[in-house]
Order: structure tokens, then sequence, then C-alpha cells
């Protein structure tokens, strides 16, 4: 009977971080992605370079695979740093350990970012930062609190604010006002973080693209294959009764 007590004890106990957890979870806004939308993906592509790339790596990553998305190898070669190859990675301009010293953490690596954490969540991230004056950055995030990463999309954002509704039973709802507008409104910020967030989606698996159209041709092969079996049966068989 105590062993039994002891377990029920170790289930409640295991059971205690998932249900305060799905408490305190963040609403998560589904991300406008689609993988089809070529010129979508080369808008996030270049985003990414022009501004992820200051201090995120995409270590697996190379810059001639923007040719499975639409762009020439003279748009890649736009794209290249100093000395960079259309083989090359796409490598930080700022090395692991100086940022490290600078954020307090090395920014990881984004190469499957999208794949780890869901487009949605990445989608939601990079439009929750909002001024909180106890960071050292000046920033805090609705979906990553405490984070480390300062709001270097801000300029073209803007400044938000936390708010916070206490309702009934002492729940609490919070959500994000603009106080201080970017240089973007904020219909082309949230166009441009979908076009980033779609862009990192190809780049965490960018076989996919290529695995889809592979999979439409398997399909299709089948399905012919299938009329001519039945064909062939009917032949076989048209002369038993």
């Amino acid at each position: 009977m105590k062993l039994i007590n002891k377990l029920w004890m170790l289930v409640l106990l295991t059971m205690v971080p998932a249900v305060a957890f799905a408490v305190t979870a963040v609403h998560l806004d589904a991300a406008p992605g689609n993988l089809n939308d070529k010129a979508s993906l080369q808008r996030g592509a270049q985003f990414f370079v022009a501004n992820c790339l200051l201090c995120h790596s995409a270590a697996y990553m190379r810059y001639n695979r923007l040719t499975d998305i639409g762009m020439s190898e003279e748009e890649i070669r736009k794209l290249l740093p100093e000395g960079g190859k259309p083989g090359s990675t796409m490598k930080a301009m700022m090395d692991a350990e100086t940022a490290k010293t600078v954020y307090g953490v090395a920014p990881p690596d984004m190469s499957v970012e999208a794949r780890a954490r869901g487009v949605d969540w990445g989608d939601t991230y990079l439009r929750s930062f909002y001024v909180d004056t106890t960071r050292p950055s000046g920033v805090n995030n609705l979906v990553f609190p405490l984070v480390a990463m300062p709001h270097i999309l801000g300029p073209l954002q803007g400044d938000q604010a936390l708010v916070v509704e206490k309702h009934e039973g002492g729940h609490e709802v919070q959500t994000l006002k603009l106080t201080t507008p970017g240089t973007m409104s904020p219909k082309e910020f949230d166009a441009t973080m979908g076009d980033l967030v779609n862009y990192l989606d190809f780049m965490s698996e960018p076989a996919k693209l290529v695995r889809y159209k592979l999979g439409y041709i398997v399909l299709g092969f089948l399905f012919l294959l299938l009329i001519l079996t039945y064909l062939l049966k009917k032949e076989f068989w048209k002369d038993v009764h």
C-alpha cells in the first residue's frame, strides 16, 4: 500500500510542471508562411542576410541553395559578404565570443530554429518585444521572458508597452500596445516578419520543397499505374464468365 501511495505521489509531482506550464503558456499566432510563395521566401532571405546575420549564423545553410527559391546567381552574389563564395555557409559577421561578451550569451545558430521551435513561435516571438527598463537591453519579450536578445528590429516596429488586464478569478491577460510608431506600419512589419519566418522555415529543411515535388510525381505515377492495372485486369478477365 505504501508503495502505491508513493507511486501516486510521484505521478502528481510530475504533473505539476505540466499544469503550471499550461496555465502560463502564451498564445501563439498562426504564421502566414507559404513555402510555395517564392517571392515571400526571397524577401525573407534578403531580410535575414541584411539583419540577422549580424549576430546569428546559419552554419548548415549555403548561399547557393537560394537557387531553390528562384534566386539567380547574380542575386545571390549581391548577398555574399566580402570574399564570400556561393558555396560558402552563412556565417555571422560577429564572432561567437564577441557576441557572448556583448549579450551575455552566444546567439543561437538559426539553421534549424524554425524546425525546433515552430514557425508560429518564431513569428509571435519576433513581434512580441516590449519596453522593460529593468532589463539590461531595455526590452523584454512576451513569448521568451528575460530574453538576452536586444530588439534590433525596434526602429522598424517601434516601441510596445505591456498591458496587463485582470479578469474575474485573478486571471491576467497580457497584451502589447504600440506606443511609439516605427518606420514600418504594423501591417508592413507583420508582413515582413511573415516573410522572414517563411524563409527560416525553408532554411530549416531546404529539401522539403524538392521532397514535396517528388511526392506529387510519385502520386501521379501511382495513379497512372492504378489505371493501367485496372485496364489490364479487365483485359485478362474479359472472357471469364
